[in-house]
């Protein structure tokens, strides 16, 4: 398989122009039918590769049976160019992909490329073709790991320290939401490339606009999601620790130290299979909507210390025994009283999500 390495393509230096460059959603709260095609997302106008002057491909694409089950967020790390027009779109689009074929690769390894115009074309060959169809995935080269379950979307230009302009990230939100509606991806898979690689991508303040992605993607399609925090490899702190005590609370054996390295990551790639997820190590909102579990007075347990340490980490006087007693009770309804939430003392899902966002 064909694999991409930004961080390889950006020491190359070939960001010296907009025209010499790149390389490079949990679970909604009513249930994703098989397609949802019948919602009312219309279809972005996508220029297909022959529109914007593609060469064909080196070797034949592979179509996979299966469909994507999220979509990755990149940037082209390139100039923040003010020339908007299509022309300018098409040209970056032949430059991604010579740059692409220079370095090996049999095609443009995204998906979809959208401009900071808004214009929205095909990458990979094949790719319009078969999301129309919304049962077949063109297998990519835009992030390691990810290329057999993802569709790549990558953004003109470099998004460390400004936003994408407005008609670029609506050109994106229609782009997503119309992917979901095809293959029934839930809103909430929508990650970055950093989420999977060690890399910039798609830039810091891009990355953060995830979160607001989702929910906009989400209000598109006209469902409601809980947009949680992805937490993964390399963090640490109390929604980590928490995090390990709901894999224990799962059956899974590790430590609830805060720390989420390998040990931790496994558990969750375990999990993940047992809950028919993709096992990728990441926890994202779907594992998150299956991880939790509502826990009250006269529970106990590694759950109940989740919420006890979380209650605790914010300042209130609760002991982390795993003990759901009046105390924690109380706790948990000051909290809800503070976040509008219903004060039942009840740490069920919308409670939780407080807790750990």
């Amino acid at each position: 398989m064909n694999t991409l390495h930004r961080r390889d393509v950006l020491r190359l230096g070939l960001l010296a122009s907009a025209s010499a460059v790149l390389a490079g959603c949990g679970v909604p709260l009513t249930r994703v039918p098989e397609r949802l095609n019948a919602l009312a997302v219309a279809a972005p106008g996508i220029s297909g590769c022959a529109t914007w002057l593609a060469q064909p491909a080196k070797s034949p694409i592979v179509l996979l049976a299966a469909r994507p089950t999220r979509i990755l967020v990149h940037h082209t790390a390139s100039a923040n160019t003010t020339d908007l027009s299509q022309a300018q779109a098409f040209s970056l689009a032949r430059s991604i992909q010579q740059s692409h074929f220079s370095r090996g690769w049999i095609d443009t390894g995204q998906q979809f490329t959208v401009s900071r115009g808004g214009y929205v074309l095909e990458g990979r060959h094949r790719s319009l073709e078969a999301a129309q169809g919304g049962t077949q995935h063109v297998q990519g080269a835009h992030c390691d790991g990810q290329n057999d379950v993802a569709v790549g979307i990558e953004n003109e230009g470099t998004y460390m320290t400004v936003s994408p302009p407005a008609g670029q990230y609506g050109a994106l939100v229609g782009l997503c939401a119309w992917l979901c509606q095809q293959y029934g991806i839930p809103a909430t898979e929508l990650y970055g490339h950093r989420d999977f690689n060690s890399t910039d991508c798609p830039g810091d303040v891009l990355y953060a606009k995830l979160p607001q992605l989702r929910a906009d993607v989400a209000a598109r399609l006209g469902v409601q999601v809980r947009i949680w925090p992805t937490t993964k490899t390399g963090m640490t702190g109390e929604r980590v620790r928490s995090a390990q005590r709901l894999l224990i609370a799962a059956g899974q054996t590790l430590t609830a130290d805060g720390s989420y390295g390998s040990g931790t990551a496994s558990a969750v790639s375990a999990f993940q299979s047992g809950a028919g997820l993709t096992p990728d190590g990441l926890i994202g909102s779907a594992t998150w909507e299956r991880l939790i579990r509502t826990v009250r007075q006269g529970d106990s347990g590694p759950a109940v210390q989740a919420a006890q340490g979380q209650l605790a980490a914010r300042g209130y006087a609760v002991t982390v025994d795993g003990a759901f007693g009046p105390a924690t009770e109380s706790a948990v309804k000051s909290f809800q009283a503070s976040r509008n939430l219903t004060a039942d003392g009840i740490v069920g899902p919308n409670t939780w999500l407080a807790l750990e966002s």
